[in-house]
């Protein structure tokens, strides 16, 4: 036998030992393949991938507190701060607004819904009662009121990312304020906080495999593939206008800061399919955010567009929406007008902001646009029930990279982005040197403090599983 061909089974070997992209890889497949043969067994599958997304989820809200306080303190600078938060909101603004804009172009040039002809008096409305909870949305008194903590333990017990962002951005005020001179141990105290929610995060990943292998097996077994040929043309269109919008995100990238989007999607590559096999973006959140401050963009910026665009930057949800009403009105005969249409954007604009961690949020979503114009039947929202599940890859891919995008443009927008180091990182160079005494001119203040304990991007998952700990030397 050839010693490349004695040698290619070890490589295969190493390579599922040691790459956390092919353990993934295999799982994923590993999943549709029992939930297409033993759909039964596979339904009972879910806990795998919910139990990961619940490990995730404990370590979720003292990270994005430290990297905030952290950020707000190493930067010094208050005010800049204060207009990191409000470029995001404009970006964010912009970006949602152009994925219910692109959907809606879309929904009426290719009529996904036209000609089905749905009586809505024959579909079963207490399947999107059971989907939703009977939950609401919450309006935008609400939403505000709800974003603002009622004790300091509570936020981080309900893991409330708004409310936790705001004490972060109060004890960083309050770090800055007093001076390192009276709180002395403070920072470092925290700094070494986040050391070890990292180092958490990297015991945790270890389960991935696990998690997609058991969510994508329930996703087969519970909903089949049937489902896709029903809904071929809304599939197919959701996908396409998805992949029209992260193009439009990626000239925007380029043009704003000159990055590659198809070299940042290579970089988090493991990421973006741990979040595609469990449906969240939540699962990765934390690994997302070391993977952009070893990229170049300052710790502050990070640790507030990030999280806050989980809540007002849902740009895969916002074309799913817009998508998904006209498909319902075109589907029981209801011909939108002009007008109609201008109103499920705005509602959509709304709406959209207080759908983060709200149970079935898109059918509450999508039957608020249905009332507020009042010519579509509600229960018609059930039309989608059987399709939602399918959308969950393409709202995860365009969520994250829309998030990811924004954290770009905005630290670059502000001046705190290091764009030659993250050039060298999407390119797969060591990023790792202790640079921080540069930080000032290469605006890294923040985004470097921990440079010197992550290492540089590597192909096998050893390594980066050890990331957090590496830092402790």
């Amino acid at each position: 036998m050839p010693p490349s061909a004695a040698s290619f089974p070890r490589r295969l070997a190493r390579t599922l030992r040691t790459s956390l992209f092919a353990q993934v890889s295999v799982a994923l497949v590993l999943g549709i393949v029992v939930g297409k043969l033993w759909p039964d067994t596979a339904t009972a599958l879910q806990p795998l991938g919910d139990g990961f997304t619940r490990l995730i989820k404990t370590v979720i809200s003292p990270l994005v507190f430290c990297v905030v306080v952290v950020g707000i303190a190493k930067a010094g600078d208050l005010k800049a701060f204060g207009r990191i938060g409000v470029k995001a909101l404009v970006w964010f603004e912009i970006a949602s607004t152009a994925a219910l804009v692109i959907g809606l172009v879309a929904a009426n040039v290719v009529g996904p819904g036209k000609g089905m002809n749905v009586d809505p008096a024959s579909l079963d409305t207490k399947a999107v009662d059971a989907t939703t909870g009977g939950g609401h949305l919450p309006s935008t008194t609400e939403f505000v009121l709800n974003a603002l903590p009622q004790s300091f333990v509570g936020a981080f017990a309900e893991n409330e990312l708004l409310q936790v962002l705001i004490l972060a951005c109060l004890v960083g005020a309050a770090l800055l304020h007093l001076g390192h001179t009276k709180v002395p141990r403070i920072l470092p105290a925290v700094e070494q906080a986040q050391e070890i929610v990292f180092a958490v995060v990297g015991f945790i990943m270890r389960l991935a495999p696990l998690a997609v292998f058991g969510a994508m097996a329930h996703l087969v077994g519970n909903y089949g593939l049937g489902v896709i040929r029903t809904y071929a043309k809304l599939i197919v269109l959701c996908y396409v206008a998805a992949a029209l919008f992260l193009a439009l995100l990626a000239v925007a990238l380029k043009a704003v800061t000159g990055l590659s989007l198809w070299k940042f999607l290579r970089y988090i590559r493991e990421e973006m399919l741990l979040a595609l096999g469990t449906a969240s973006t939540e699962s990765v959140m934390p690994r997302v955010m070391q993977k952009l401050r070893r990229a170049g963009a300052r710790d502050d910026a990070v640790g507030l567009v990030l999280p806050t665009g989980y809540s007002f930057n849902l740009d895969g949800a916002s074309l799913y929406l817009s998508i998904g009403t006209l498909f319902i009105a075109q589907a029981v005969g209801v011909d939108l007008s002009l007008g109609q249409q201008v109103t499920v954007v705005l509602v959509l604009m709304l709406t959209s902001k207080g759908m983060a961690g709200v149970p079935g949020s898109a059918f509450l979503a999508l039957s608020a646009t249905a009332s507020s114009l009042g010519a579509i039947p509600t229960g018609a929202v059930a039309l989608l029930l059987g399709v939602d599940r399918i959308m969950d890859s393409m709202r995860v891919v365009t969520n994250l990279l829309g998030n990811c995008v924004a954290v770009f443009a905005v630290s670059r927008w502000e001046g705190a982005l290091d764009t030659d180091r993250a050039k060298r990182a999407l390119d797969g160079e060591d990023t790792s040197q202790p640079d921080d005494d540069e930080g000032a001119a290469g605006g890294e203040t923040g985004a470097g403090m921990l440079a010197a304990g992550i290492p540089a991007q590597k192909s096998t998952a050893p390594e980066e599983l050890r990331e957090p700990a590496a830092g402790a030397s």
